[in-house]
C-alpha cells in the first residue's frame, strides 16, 4: 500500500487536504518506508505544493519524535528554501546533526532565486568552515550568487575550486562561469573558457553573446552567432533576440535576414519580443514594407510593436502613413503609451499640421501624460518646429519642472530666420536657472547664432563650449565651423575644421558651404575634391552646394563632373540638386543644356521654375521667359516674387511696355503680391528704356520709392542709354546723397556727360570721386583653358603668352577692320588723342581674353569668355564681326547678361 501511495504522490499533482488526509490514514507506518514517503510529500510541497503542507508534515515529524535520516533533513531545508521561507530553512539546516553538499545546495538555490547572492556567498564561507566540499550543483548555484552580486573575487575564487574538485569540464559550471566573466565585463576571461569548454550548450553561448550585448559589442556578436550556427545548436528566442538588435545597430541586413530564416525555423515567429527586434531590424535597414510585413504577423501586437512600426513608418519618411497607424491602433482598442505618443508628436511636427498637433496635445492630456516631462518636451519641439511658438512657450511654461531637454526643445525654435532672433535670449535664460548647456543645446544656439550673423554672441558661446570641455565633439565643431564660415571668419573655420577629431559629410559641407558663401568657388571646388579623395560621399546639399560654386565662377567642366556624378549616385532626382544643375548650366552659357536638365527634372517647384526662367533672361531670350512663365501658371505653380522679377525684366529688355504695366499690375490684383522695390525698378526700366521719362517720374512719385538708391540708379541707366543729361544728372546727385560709395554711378553719369562732349563736367565728376574716395573697380575678364582659370586686365603685359596674345589680337583688328568694323572712341572718356583712344580700345581686357582663347582652344569649340563689368558697345561690335570672321561662336558673360556672338549677331539684339 505504501508502494502504491508513493508511486500516487510521485505521479499526481495532489491538492495539500488530500495530502494530509492520505497522510493520517498512513500514521501506522515506520521505519525506513516512512521517511522515504515523508520526504516525497516534501519533495511536491516544494515544488507544486504549499508551505502549509510543508509545515504540517514537520510539525508530524516533530510530534512523532521521528528521527529524519540525511535525505528527510534536506528534504525539510529544500522544502522551505523553495518557498522562500529562509528563517525556517536556515533552522533546519542549524539543527542538522550532520550536514552534506546536498544540504547546503538546497538553501544556496533557494536564495539565488529570489535575488539573495550576497547571503549565498556568506553561508557558501559557512560551508567550508563545516569542512563540506562543494559539488558541480552547488558551484553553479554559487556562481550565479557571484553573478547576481558582481563579486568577480569570490567568482575567481569558486573558479579555483571547481578546478580543485575536477567539475570544471561539467558544461553548466563552464556556462556559469562563462556568465560571471560576462557579467562582470571581463569578456576575455569569459571567452578564455567558453573556448576550453569541450561541451557547449545554448546556455553557455547564450552567456557569452549576452555579456558581448551588454558591452555594445555588436559585431563580436555576429561572430559568435555565426559559430553557433555552425555547430547546429537549436538558438533560443533569447540568442535570436540578442542577434537581432546587433543586425540592427551596425544594420547589416544579411545576418539579419539569416536571423529571421531561424527565428521561423524555431517557432519563435509569432513571439511579442521576437517580433518586435525583427521589426526594429528591417526599420534600421531602410526596409518599411518587410517591416509592415512582420508587423501583421504578429497575431496580437502589445504597444511596443505598435510604437515600433510607427516609429518605423515615420523614420522612413512615410509620416501619413504612420499617422493612419496610429488611429488604426486606437480603434483596436490599444492604448498609447509615453513612447508612443513621444513618437506620433515626432509625426504629427513632420506633418506640419497645426490642426492635428493640436489633436495630438489633446489625446495626451485625455489619457493622463501631461505631466510627463518627455512629453511635454516633445510637445515643445513638435510645435517649435511647426513655428507655433506661442504653443510651444505654452507648455514650456505650464510644466512644473524642466531639464536640459526642455530647454532644447525650445532652442529648436530658434533656427529659422523669424524666431532665430529669441536664441540667445533662451540660452541666457537657461544659464541663469543653473542648467548646464549639453552637445544638443550648443548645435542649437550655435546655429541660432549663424541665422542671425551675430558673431559676437557665436564668439561668447565659444567660450562656454571650451569651459564645458565640449571644444572636441565633432558636432559642436561642426556647428561652429558652420557659424565662423557663414560670417566670413574663414581662417577660424579653416583652423577648426583641422582640429576636428573626425570630419564627417557634415563637417566637409560647412566648411565648402562657407568658401561657396565667401565667393571662393574655387576653393569650395578644391576642398570637395579633398574630401572625395578622403572616402566621404557627397549628399544633396554638397553637391548642390559646389553646383553653386561652379556656377558663380562658371567652371563648366567642374559643373560637367558634378553632373554626372549625381546621376551616378541617384541624387539628380532631388529637385534642389537639379535646380541648381539648370542653374549651373545657365550660369556657364550652356542654356541649351540647362533647358534639357529642367525638362528632364522628375519633380519640379516654384523654385526650379524660377531658375529656368532667369536662365532663359540671363541669355536674353525674353520670349522664353513669356512662354516658360505661361507654362508655369498651365500646370498650376504659383508664381512668387522672384517670379515676377524674371517677367519684369523680360519685358523690359524685349521693350513690352503694355505688357510689362500688365504683368506689373497683376502682381496685387490677381496673385495678391505687394510689389517690393525691385519690382518698382522694373517697372521703371520699362518705361525708362522705352524713353518714357515723364511716365517714369510719375511712377516714382505714385509709388513713393524717391528713397531708394536702386530706384535712381535704374533711371541713370535708362538716361545713359538715351543721353538724357538733365534727368540723369538729378537721379546721380539722388545716388550720390543717398550712397556715395559705388563707383558705377560716378562712371554712369560721367559717360552721359562724355557722350554729349561735356569734358569739364566728366572731369569735375571724377575729382568728386576722388574726393569721396571712391575708386573704380578693376575690369577683368577670364576663360577656362585646360581646367584652369587665366584672368586678363586691359593693356596686361604680364602673362606668360602675351607676345602671341597681342599677335593674335592685331590680325583680328586687321580682319574685322577689312570687315566693316568702325571704331567707337567716344566710348574712352580720357580727354587723349584718337591713337590713344584706339591704342586703349584694342586692349580691352575681353578682346586680349579672346584672343588667347584663339590660340589655345579647338576651333570646333566654343569660346566662353566671362566679365565682371559690363561690355563696352565697341567691343560688342568688335565680338559681333570677329564671330563672322572666325565662323566659330563666341559667349561672352558680362555683369548683365550673356552674349552669343554667331555669324556676326548677338543674341541680345544690340540690346546691351
Amino acid at each position: 500500500f505504501v508502494s502504491s501511495f508513493t508511486a500516487h504522490v510521485a505521479t499526481e499533482e495532489i491538492n495539500p487536504s488530500l495530502k494530509v488526509s492520505l497522510f493520517k490514514e498512513k500514521t501506522k507506518l515506520e521505519g525506513t518506508k516512512r521517511l522515504k514517503l515523508y520526504s516525497k510529500i516534501l519533495h511536491d510541497c516544494a515544488s507544486k505544493g504549499s508551505l502549509s503542507s510543508a509545515k504540517a508534515v514537520h510539525g508530524k515529524i516533530i510530534k512523532k519524535g521521528i528521527d529524519p535520516d540525511l535525505h528527510l533533513w534536506n528534504s525539510l531545508v529544500n522544502a522551505y528554501a523553495k518557498r522562500g521561507v529562509f528563517g525556517y530553512a536556515c533552522k533546519v539546516l542549524d539543527r542538522m546533526p550532520e550536514r552534506d553538499v546536498v544540504s547546503w545546495a538546497a538553501l544556496f538555490s533557494g536564495l539565488v532565486n529570489e535575488g539573495y547572492g550576497y547571503d549565498v556567498l556568506d553561508l557558501y564561507c559557512s560551508m567550508k568552515k563545516d569542512g563540506v566540499l562543494p559539488n558541480g550543483h552547488c558551484l553553479v548555484t554559487a556562481l550565479k550568487a557571484c553573478s547576481l552580486s558582481l563579486d568577480l573575487f569570490f567568482g575567481t575564487l569558486l573558479h579555483g575550486e571547481g578546478v580543485k574538485v575536477g567539475v570544471l569540464l561539467d558544461v553548466f559550471v563552464g556556462s556559469s562561469l562563462v556568465d560571471l566573466y560576462a557579467k562582470c565585463g571581463q569578456m576575455e576571461l569569459a571567452e578564455r573558457v567558453f573556448l576550453s569548454m569541450d561541451k557547449k550548450n545554448v546556455v553557455s553561448w547564450n552567456a557569452l553573446l549576452n555579456g558581448y550585448a551588454l558591452k555594445g559589442d555588436a559585431g563580436k556578436i555576429l561572430n559568435l552567432f555565426q559559430g553557433m550556427t555552425e555547430s547546429e545548436l537549436r538558438c533560443s528566442k533569447f540568442t535570436l533576440s540578442n542577434v537581432l538588435k546587433s543586425c540592427t545597430y551596425l544594420v547589416n541586413l544579411t545576418w539579419g535576414l539569416i536571423a529571421h530564416s531561424l527565428v521561423i525555423k524555431t517557432g519563435c515567429e509569432h513571439d511579442e519580443f521576437v517580433g518586435c527586434c525583427l521589426l526594429d531590424m528591417y526599420s534600421k535597414c531602410g526596409l518599411a514594407e518587410d517591416t509592415l510585413k512582420v508587423f501583421k504577423r504578429i497575431q496580437e501586437p502589445n504597444i511596443v510593436a505598435w510604437s515600433a512600426m510607427i516609429d518605423c513608418l515615420d523614420e522612413q519618411g512615410q509620416i501619413q502613413e504612420a499617422a493612419e497607424l496610429f488611429s488604426l491602433m486606437r480603434c483596436k482598442g490599444v492604448s498609447p503609451n509615453q513612447h508612443t505618443f513621444a513618437s506620433i508628436a515626432g509625426v504629427a511636427a513632420n506633418l506640419g499640421d497645426r490642426l492635428y498637433c493640436e489633436g495630438v496635445h489633446a489625446c495626451i492630456f485625455k489619457h493622463g501624460f501631461e505631466s510627463e516631462i518627455i512629453l511635454s518636451n516633445a510637445l515643445i519641439a513638435m510645435y517649435m518646429k511647426i513655428r507655433s511658438v506661442q504653443n510651444g512657450w505654452q507648455v514650456f511654461k505650464e510644466m512644473s519642472s524642466w531639464n536640459s531637454a526642455s530647454w532644447n526643445s525650445l532652442l529648436s525654435g530658434s533656427h529659422n530666420g523669424k524666431t532665430c532672433d529669441r536664441g540667445p535670449s533662451i540660452f541666457h535664460k537657461m544659464l541663469a536657472e543653473g542648467f548646464k548647456p549639453d552637445i544638443c543645446t550648443f548645435t542649437s544656439i550655435l546655429r541660432s547664432c549663424s541665422n542671425l550673423l551675430n558673431i559676437k554672441f557665436g564668439h561668447q558661446v565659444h567660450a562656454h563650449i571650451i569651459k564645458n570641455g565640449l571644444k572636441d565633439n565633432n558636432l559642436v565643431g561642426t556647428s561652429l565651423i558652420d557659424l565662423y564660415a557663414k560670417n566670413g571668419f574663414l581662417a577660424d573655420a579653416e583652423l577648426l575644421f583641422t582640429q576636428l577629431i573626425e570630419r564627417d559629410l557634415f563637417s566637409w559641407t560647412s566648411l565648402i558651404a562657407g568658401y561657396a558663401q565667401s565667393d571662393c568657388s574655387e576653393k569650395a571646388i578644391k576642398c570637395f575634391n579633398h574630401m572625395q579623395r578622403q572616402g566621404v560621399t557627397p549628399n544633396n546639399f554638397t553637391l548642390a552646394t559646389c553646383l553653386s560654386s561652379c556656377s558663380n565662377m562658371a567652371m563648366l567642366e567642374n559643373g560637367q563632373l558634378l553632373h554626372s556624378m549625381a546621376i551616378k549616385a541617384g541624387n539628380s532626382g532631388d529637385v534642389f540638386v537639379s535646380s541648381s544643375i539648370v542653374d549651373m548650366y545657365a550660369n556657364c552659357g550652356c542654356i541649351e543644356e540647362a533647358e534639357a536638365a529642367f525638362q528632364g527634372m522628375v519633380s519640379t517647384d516654384t523654385v526650379s521654375w524660377n531658375t529656368m526662367l532667369f536662365g532663359y533672361l540671363q541669355h536674353r531670350q525674353g520670349l522664353k521667359v513669356l512662354e516658360t512663365f505661361r507654362m508655369m501658371l498651365d500646370k498650376g505653380l504659383e508664381p512668387d516674387e522672384v517670379t515676377f522679377i524674371a517677367v519684369l525684366s523680360a519685358c523690359s529688355y524685349m521693350g513690352f511696355v503694355n505688357e510689362g504695366k500688365e504683368y506689373f499690375d497683376s502682381l496685387t490684383n490677381v496673385f495678391g503680391i505687394v510689389p517690393t522695390i525691385k519690382h518698382c525698378a522694373c517697372m521703371i526700366d520699362i518705361l525708362g528704356r522705352a524713353g518714357k521719362f515723364n511716365e517714369v517720374e510719375s511712377f516714382i512719385k505714385d509709388m513713393k520709392v524717391t528713397s531708394n538708391p536702386l530706384i535712381w540708379e535704374t533711371v541713370l541707366g535708362a538716361c545713359r542709354m538715351h543721353g538724357n543729361d538733365k534727368l540723369g544728372e538729378s537721379a546721380a546727385e539722388k545716388l550720390f546723397e543717398l550712397n556715395p560709395g559705388i563707383a558705377s554711378h560716378y562712371i554712369l553719369l560721367a559717360n552721359i556727360f562724355a557722350a554729349k562732349g561735356r569734358w569739364e563736367d566728366v572731369r569735375r565728376v571724377r575729382a568728386l570721386m576722388t574726393h569721396c574716395g571712391v575708386k573704380k573697380e578693376p575690369g577683368c575678364s577670364w576663360v577656362m583653358v585646360n581646367g584652369q582659370v587665366h584672368i586678363f586686365r586691359s593693356t596686361d603685359g604680364f602673362h606668360p603668352k602675351h607676345g602671341e596674345i597681342y599677335i593674335k589680337l592685331k590680325e583680328l583688328v586687321e580682319k574685322s577692320i577689312l570687315a566693316g568694323y568702325v571704331p567707337k572712341t567716344d566710348h574712352i572718356l580720357n580727354d587723349v588723342s584718337d591713337d590713344e583712344k584706339l591704342e586703349q580700345l584694342f586692349h580691352h581686357n575681353e578682346r586680349l581674353a579672346l584672343a588667347f582663347a584663339l590660340i589655345s582652344i579647338n576651333p570646333v569649340k566654343t569660346i566662353r569668355i566671362f566679365k565682371n563689368l559690363h561690355i563696352c558697345e565697341d567691343c560688342h561690335d568688335f565680338m559681333k564681326l570677329v564671330s563672322g570672321v572666325i565662323k566659330q561662336e563666341i559667349v561672352v558673360r558680362d555683369a548683365n547678361c550673356f552674349h552669343h556672338f554667331k555669324s556676326g549677331i548677338c543674341s541680345c539684339q544690340d540690346y546691351c
